[in-house]
């Protein structure tokens, strides 16, 4: 029995799931509807049934990605009590499996990429961006919020592609800097 079979009425789930495995396995200029319906275990014209075209598809299935990578960054920073602590949760994110799988990074390349070109996109970055920023603003001003989010992201990025990344006391310290801390905390 395929996915979709073992589950019609999340079918539409399905479809979103496999078509960012197909983006991080094929890239976005590789992706097509029969691969991710190959990928969904689904009909091939389940695809436009459930989405006007693969451009609709595409959007829905990176706005789930963003959903799930904020959901994980509130998960992670909003268990912090104290300044100090929002700053361990960000270092432990960064070097942490969950963020900076493979995976989750090729997907960030893409959406980077993809929504430079889709006004619709760069708004679901911002909503991102603006849900990291509130939810760091319990610990910090907002234009410090902003920095170690811009950080986070960025260092995300280095840490898998560089080829002697910072290591988290490293990284730790720099968000300590950025946070205003006087000295070592941690």
């Amino acid at each position: 029995m395929s996915k979709a079979e073992s589950a019609p009425s999340g079918r539409r789930d399905i479809i979103l799931d496999a078509t960012l495995d197909a983006i991080a396995e094929h890239g976005i200029n590789g992706v097509t509807h029969r691969k991710i319906a190959a990928l969904a275990g689904v009909p091939l014209g389940s695809m436009t049934y459930y989405f006007t075209g693969i451009d609709d598809l595409l959007e829905e299935a990176f706005c789930r990605f963003a959903d799930r990578m904020s959901e994980s960054f509130i998960h992670h920073i909003g268990q912090a009590t104290s300044p100090a602590m929002a700053c361990d949760a960000l270092a432990d994110l960064i070097c942490g499996a969950y963020m900076t799988t493979p995976r989750n990074m090729e997907l960030m390349y893409q959406l980077y990429a993809y929504a430079a070109r889709r006004p619709g996109l760069k708004l679901v970055m911002q909503a991102w961006m603006r849900r990291s920023q509130t939810l760091l603003e319990h610990w910090f001003d907002p234009v410090t919020a902003r920095a170690l989010d811009a950080f986070v992201e960025g260092m995300t990025l280095h840490y898998v592609t560089d080829s002697a990344p910072l290591g988290r006391e490293q990284l730790r310290e720099l968000l300590g800097r950025i946070a205003g801390e006087e000295g070592r905390v941690s």
